[in-house]
């Protein structure tokens, strides 16, 4: 008999999970497993990450000892608040051999359509990050034409003067404390310090390195 774990999540305190519960045993009856442990995580949203979810981060654990074959849930947004979420999942299941189970969704990977459904998902999820990755492209690409600038703003010229005075003093401190001592972030201090034929980090000296010449 193969062996099955329910998981469950509500985002409210006030709400139950019985009957949800009561029909996946049901289920798994049918379907000749064995609910070996059920994992509830109670008042959590969804949309929190697997860290904020302990009895699914629990599930995740114990799915990577193989001590089931199959997880069933209620709902796909049970397990996640999107695509990306769900197929990264049923990736880690697909590893390492264990079968997913939706109730609502219709989803049994056990079977011969639910594993199509499953490769057709991770057709979806690969579209949904390419038109992420095309919109935020198209937006850098419209910052620029509009003369936005990208990254980080700019530090004033007089600051980045005294910057580049005080690390051309002999002996000076390294580069987190000038850092401090101007009230800007090392990185900003680090960049500044290139054209010096020396560079500190954290009260550290360290040789320059030098550049590929091509």
């Amino acid at each position: 008999m193969r062996r099955a774990v329910i998981y469950l999540r509500v985002s409210t305190l006030d709400q139950t999970t019985a009957n949800q519960e009561r029909e996946l045993r049901e289920i798994a009856d049918r379907m000749g497993c064995e609910i070996v442990k059920v994992y509830k995580d109670h008042g959590i949203s969804g949309a929190k990450g697997r860290d904020k979810r302990p009895a699914f981060d629990k599930l995740c654990r114990d799915a990577a000892r193989r001590e089931f074959d199959v997880v069933m849930a209620w709902s796909v947004d049970r397990l996640g608040r999107s695509l990306q979420d769900l197929v990264g999942f049923l990736s880690e299941l697909h590893a390492l051999r264990i079968d997913l189970f939706l109730r609502q969704q219709g989803l049994d990977t056990t079977t011969p359509a639910g594993k199509a459904m499953f490769q057709m998902m991770g057709v979806f999820a690969e579209f949904e990050r390419a038109m992420i990755a095309e919109r935020v492209r198209a937006g850098l690409a419209r910052a620029r034409s509009e003369g936005k600038r990208l990254g980080r703003p700019s530090i004033a010229p007089a600051l980045e003067k005294r910057i580049r005075e005080a690390l051309a003093l002999p002996g000076r401190p390294g580069v987190r404390v000038i850092a401090k001592q101007f009230g800007v972030n090392p990185g900003t201090v680090q960049r500044i310090s290139r054209p010096f034929a020396a560079a500190s980090i954290g009260g550290l000296t360290y040789p320059a390195r030098k550049r590929r010449v091509t």
